[in-house]
């Protein structure tokens, strides 16, 4: 949900954590679940047509960044006080990196009666594909009041999803019919895209396309992302795995570094964590080696000092520096770093700090 910002998905604000609890701050949606306008009676087409709109536009934009809901349901759409749909609940979803050697999704999960029959023959299935499925079962339930494929045995159910038996109520259009053949098409190989959703002449009536709040195109994979967008941002469940037992002290001990590493906090951006400690190497005669992410890897010494260097971006102007020893002999590497490398990065902290607050503040390490 970090990676999504839509104005037809909740926003994930802040993710927290206690010992024994993870909380979501979410944005509110004050209209509710979706499910509960329908419950009182089927829509028209024209109010069905404006929330499928924004569903589309939604779910394309996910599917565009690399990320598959696979549990779509008027359950799982909620309304906002100006009655504008949000997609939530994204805890069945997958993202593009969880896809396997053949290009395909393999966990069995969503809705019964949303889920799409590929899903049912486990050889695989692609995560747009079942979305776009699902979204046709939410239109159909939107206009009829009722759902296509219904049946208090589940075996009788997915019978029914498998081969595709349904039938529209005599008030649908017929190019509400026509929407409906593409979007609950058994095959996923000639199912209808999003992409051609949105050239559907159902659907364009009316029609605003929406702006989302970041100007990339794709997210997944990192295509058109800046060096600064590559930095690793730590939420709760990234700070519970850094520390066992899940006592969190461990991820800010201030005590002096050891033989195999440390990690502290700091108040500086990551970017320029990073290129002080390969000053600071440099320097030294210590080699560099710049990661993919916020990090280096240091050579020296003959070989006898080697390390790894990471910086992860917390809330509040803060990162965690992670310093690893990864080869080499531990005093070597405790003697070089403590004495050698790290005082240029907690003086560079220092004097940073002091400009931007007209003080002589040292780094925050021990903070919690």
């Amino acid at each position: 949900m970090s990676r999504l910002r839509h104005p037809n998905i909740v926003k994930l604000h802040e993710v927290l954590a206690t010992k024994t609890k993870i909380y979501f701050v979410l944005e509110f949606a004050k209209g509710g679940e979706l499910f509960a306008r329908i419950a009182k009676g089927r829509f028209g087409e024209n109010l069905a047509r404006r929330y499928f709109q924004q569903l589309i536009s939604a779910v394309g934009y996910c599917h565009a960044r690399g990320v598959f809901h696979r549990d779509l349901k008027p359950e799982n759409l909620l309304v906002d006080e100006s009655g504008n749909l949000k997609v939530s609940d994204f805890g069945l979803s997958a993202v593009k990196e969880q896809v396997g050697v053949d290009g395909l999704l393999h966990t069995l999960c969503g809705t019964p009666a949303y889920v799409a029959p590929e899903i049912l023959g486990k050889k695989g299935y692609d995560g747009a594909k079942v979305d776009v499925w699902s979204c046709g079962i939410i239109l159909f339930v939107l206009v009829a009041g009722y759902l296509p494929f219904n049946d208090p045995n589940l075996m009788v159910l997915y019978r029914k999803i498998y081969k595709g038996e349904f039938r529209c109520p005599r008030w649908f259009s017929v190019e509400l019919r026509m929407l409906l053949a593409k979007l609950l098409d058994t095959n996923p190989e000639t199912r209808v895209t999003v992409d051609g959703i949105m050239k559907d002449s159902w659907f364009k009536k009316g029609y605003k396309e929406v702006k989302s709040e970041d100007s990339s195109v794709k997210r997944d994979a990192g295509e058109g992302e800046s060096e600064s967008e590559r930095v690793k941002d730590l939420n709760a469940f990234d700070i519970i795995l850094f520390s066992s037992g899940l006592n969190l002290s461990g991820l800010f001990d201030s005590s002096s570094c050891g033989e195999e590493g440390e990690r502290f906090l700091l108040r500086e951006a990551p970017e320029k964590v990073v290129e002080t400690v390969a000053a600071a190497a440099a320097a030294e005669g210590v080699v560099v080696r710049r990661r993919k992410e916020f990090g280096v890897e240091l050579e020296g010494c003959g070989g006898n000092f080697a390390a790894l260097v990471e910086v992860y971006r917390l809330p509040g102007e803060l990162v965690v520096v992670e310093v690893k020893r990864s080869d080499g002999d531990g005093a070597v590497f405790r003697d070089v770093w403590r004495n050698k490398l790290r005082p240029y990065l907690c003086a560079a902290s220092s004097s940073t700090t002091s400009d931007r607050e007209g003080t002589g503040a040292q780094p925050v390490a021990g903070s919690s």
